[in-house]
């Protein structure tokens, strides 16, 4: 996930997304099997423009135009030249395999054009599955896999290391593939199987980083260990595969004490590696960069300039110049005080010349990445670095929002068209006005989509600027008026009187709004706010009322604590809670001034329990369980009843009615068979019908979705990594 340096807290995004995936059951056959009352629908991303922590870019040694990127949570790309942009690579991936959405390392071989490889597994924790090997013959157009029997960590720190996958240059059926906690794998049958590679001396262990980088300098394998402790080795090699040696006279102390990344120039026969006393993306405080001269052991520092006083930071990516014997680029990696950068050297690293006092960047078609300031950033997060082997100037780099390239050393712009990896919190699709949409996302706060096909003109909303969006609320019968909350260093609420395309923050805010924005609801005419509070660690607190847009705000004491609020779209006095603690609905009938319980006995303990209320009816309420089922009360919550159309439903939307249907279409994400995925239903949920199929699935789609009021058949998908994803009949 992307980073903007404020806090941590954007980091805990993509970890928090998956901490509300872990008590999913595993259902046999979910994801796997064909709907053959699929309608025909056309699937497309709604255009922000990267959004999400690029964690490596590989050019192909022996393509023109062929490059790859991967992603921490959002699955791999594939760069197309003709067309200028990146095509997704493992949308086929279902709701069962939502954890291999992220990309450990990918690998290609210089002899086989067609041939990639990709290690996936997005948590090395106990409760995430065990990654994969993914294998293909035609550039990722389609794959064979190899399941493993050890946790990969692509969303963990050292993700921007690597890379951890490699081709043996001696052998393209053998492979290399370096694991956090089980050492070393091999394969000799081109990642079909896999074996603990015998006689590596990394001691597999049950924390750290294990193996940090895999790079073949010729014929001879070295391997990066992040587990040392700055005076024990930490780069091994092979020159026949099976016999190992620590590589002698490498350097030591803490400014080496992880090999972040390695590149071989085949030319000089020297090594680059890059070096940080700890993985990153974070906490990384000191660091170098060395070479060896691989035929006579020599080792040298060309480090382009050591960390000193307030200026603290490691180095991250490094790249050779194919081209130009001696020219590489290396890249600074959590500087904070001057910024990072990226260093060029054309004298095998006797000097160096950064190439972000030069640099124009032009941000025009991803607006966004000014984040409310005047001029973006050149860089941060930047490990992911690569220079096209057929053309010198054309570099290309990763941060934690996006990819840059130039094509002149000079101007830079993103690139990074195709490439979506928001995860998506709140979608909200108008009745009326310019937008059809309105999203709040993690780590880059709420946008106002005008277009569907371009990156937001006005980028962010500021006024203030949030990292995390927490809430977004409409008032039904005004439209006009919407609120946001987040996180934000300068104000957690807003509201907006022209339907999200300017915004104003709260007069006033309670004081638990910094570190603990919830979710925020308005009642159908925009004249009550409420606003719950949930701090990351989980601690609910009290919701907030206020009658004046925010300038006061008083204590609900009747409302269920970290409940989310919803408001009844027909009547302004009402409000509605779900206490999932309880599995009870609470009911305002007074604007929100008390709660009181109804209906209860209903499903608890999942606080990713989901309230909705159908368009344009009083009281006609909607309530997804998960795998607990889907209810619906006609009574505003006095009773519930439990459908039967369906077994499971995890998020669920209202849109336009099909023709000569007299309720709105219904849509969700949940399961009627087999199968999660995205349903339609046209007659009040009485029957279903999926409108996704099996290539077109984005792993966990099961925080919101929003169905188009206007356009029958449009609906929204917020996915954890692959951004906004919309869908319409063909």
């Amino acid at each position: 996930m992307l980073a903007f340096g404020l806090s941590r807290r954007a980091v805990l995004a993509g970890t928090a997304a998956a901490a509300a995936i872990t008590a999913l059951p595993s259902f046999p056959g979910v994801a796997a099997a064909a709907d053959s009352a699929t309608p025909s629908y056309r699937w497309r991303n709604v255009v922000i423009g990267g959004t999400g922590f690029v964690t490596g870019v590989l050019f192909h040694p022996s393509v023109r135009g062929l490059a790859y990127a991967r992603t921490d949570i959002g699955g791999a790309y594939r760069w197309d030249d003709r067309g200028a942009r990146w095509i997704p690579l493992n949308d086929d991936l279902g709701w069962d395999d939502w954890n291999l959405l992220g990309v450990e390392a990918m690998a290609v071989d210089p002899a086989h054009p067609d041939r990639l490889y990709l290690a996936l597994g997005t948590y090395a924790q106990s409760w995430a599955g065990n990654g994969a090997v993914l294998r293909s013959e035609d550039r990722g157009a389609t794959w064979a896999r190899a399941d493993l029997s050890v946790k990969l960590g692509g969303n963990e720190d050292g993700r921007g290391a690597g890379e951890r996958l490699l081709v043996d240059p001696r052998d393209s059926d053998t492979l290399w593939l370096g694991t956090r906690h089980d050492g070393l794998l091999k394969s000799t049958d081109r990642g079909a199987t896999w074996a603990v590679a015998s006689g590596f001396p990394g001691a597999p262990s049950g924390s750290g980083q294990g193996v940090t980088l895999l790079v073949a300098a010729g014929r001879v394998l070295y391997v990066g260990w992040g587990d040392s402790d700055g005076s024990t080795p930490n780069l091994y090699r092979t020159a026949d595969g099976t016999t190992w040696e620590a590589v002698p006279s490498q350097p030591s102390g803490t400014n080496a004490k992880v090999p972040i990344r390695a590149a071989y120039d085949c030319h000089t026969h020297e090594l680059y590696v890059t070096y940080a006393n700890a993985p990153g993306p974070n906490g990384q405080s000191d660091g170098s960069v060395h070479k060896l001269a691989t035929v006579s052991g020599k080792w040298t520092d060309v480090t382009p300039v050591p960390p000193g006083g307030s200026d603290t930071f490691g180095y991250g990516g490094v790249s050779v110049d194919a081209r130009r014997p001696g020219t590489v680029v290396v890249s600074t990696n959590n500087r904070w005080t001057a910024g990072d950068t990226l260093y060029r050297t054309t004298n095998a690293g006797r000097t160096w010349t950064s190439l972000k006092e030069s640099a124009v960047l032009d941000v025009s078609e991803t607006p966004f990445l000014t984040f409310g300031a005047d001029e973006p950033k050149f860089g941060w997060w930047i490990q992911a670095l690569a220079v096209d082997p057929y053309d010198s100037k054309h570099i290309v780099y990763g941060t934690g929002a996006t990819l840059y390239g130039t094509r002149d050393l000079k101007h830079w712009a993103p690139q990074i068209r195709g490439l979506e990896e928001t995860s998506v919190r709140q979608l909200i699709s108008p009745p009326a006005g310019e937008a059809h949409l309105l999203s709040g996302l993690g780590d880059i706060g709420v946008m106002y989509h005008e277009r569907l096909t371009a990156s937001p003109s006005r980028g962010m909303a500021d006024n203030p600027v949030f990292g995390s969006a927490t809430g977004l609320a409409q008032a039904a019968a005004k439209p006009s008026y919407v609120v946001r909350t987040g996180f934000g260093d300068h104000g957690n609420g807003a509201f907006s009187n022209d339907g999200g395309r300017s915004w104003a923050p709260f007069a006033a805010q309670p004081a638990l709004a910094k570190d603990a924005p919830g979710p925020i609801a308005t009642n159908s005419d925009g004249s009550v706010l409420l606003w719950t509070f949930v701090h990351w660690d989980g601690t609910k607190y009290p919701a907030q009322r206020s009658t004046d847009n925010g300038a006061t705000w008083s204590e609900v004491a009747t409302f269920p604590k970290g409940a989310t609020p919803i408001a009844d779209p027909a009547d302004p006095t009402r409000f509605y809670a779900y206490d999932t603690d309880t599995g009870t609905l609470f009911a305002s009938t007074d604007s929100g001034l008390t709660f009181t319980g109804r209906a209860g006995g209903l499903p608890s303990g999942d606080s990713q329990f989901q309230l909705a209320a159908a368009p344009g009816r009083s009281g006609d309420l909607w309530l997804s369980t998960k795998w607990n089922g889907l209810y619906r009360s006609t009574d505003g919550g006095a009773t519930f009843t439990k459908l039967t159309s369906c077994w499971a439903s995890y998020t669920l939307a209202f849109g336009k009615a099909a023709d000569g249907a007299d309720y709105p279409a219904v849509y969700q994400v949940g399961s009627t068979e087999t199968i999660t995925a995205v349903y339609r239903s046209d007659d009040g949920a009485k029957t279903w019908v999926r409108v996704n199929d099996d290539q077109h699935q984005w792993g966990w789609i099961g925080a919101t979705i929003a169905a188009d009021p206007r356009l029958y058949g449009r609906v929204y998908i917020a996915t954890n990594g692959r951004g906004i994803q919309y869908g319409e009949p063909a």
